[in-house]
């Protein structure tokens, strides 16, 4: 039954891209797991579980992107660099995130976010693509171990 349920909604996530920037804009804040970045057309970079995760938060088209390290108990642990500062503007119908830190500026282009998935060109013409992030011990499994 679980399969079936991914499936299906793989399939209308396929189907039902949000190419509307300000509907990416409102599916951009929360905990952000990467799962692969293309550096060119045939030549992708694959993700396992990564020690790190992408926390997002825009309001009013201002924020920060700051990296975290889950723990087992659910919690984070904020990695030790600064939070890099976000201002989000829709340019031309596309979503554009700019980004500042005391020792770099650069822009990046959401080229697809929605409730699962966040997908980002970079300056590089990298695309990298994150998947929603999921604690290793959910709350269900906490309540079975009891």
């Amino acid at each position: 039954m679980k399969k079936l349920l991914f499936i299906l909604s793989i399939i209308s996530l396929i189907s039902c891209s949000d190419s509307d920037p300000k509907e990416q804009l409102q599916h951009l804040n929360g905990y952000w797991q990467i799962e692969k970045v293309e550096v060119e057309k045939d030549s992708v970079i694959e993700y396992g579980i990564s020690p790190y995760i992408d926390y997002i938060e825009v309001s009013d088209s201002a924020g920060f992107r700051r990296k975290l390290k889950p723990k087992i108990d659910g919690g984070f642990i904020k990695a030790p660099n600064e939070p890099e500062r976000i201002s989000a503007k829709i340019e031309d119908n596309r979503l554009m995130l700019y980004y500042s830190t005391p020792f770099d500026q650069w822009k990046e282009e959401v080229l697809e976010a929605n409730e699962e998935e966040l997908v980002i060109l970079n300056r590089d013409d990298k695309k990298y693509y994150y998947q929603r992030y999921e604690p290793l011990l959910s709350q269900d499994d906490e309540e079975t171990q009891e």
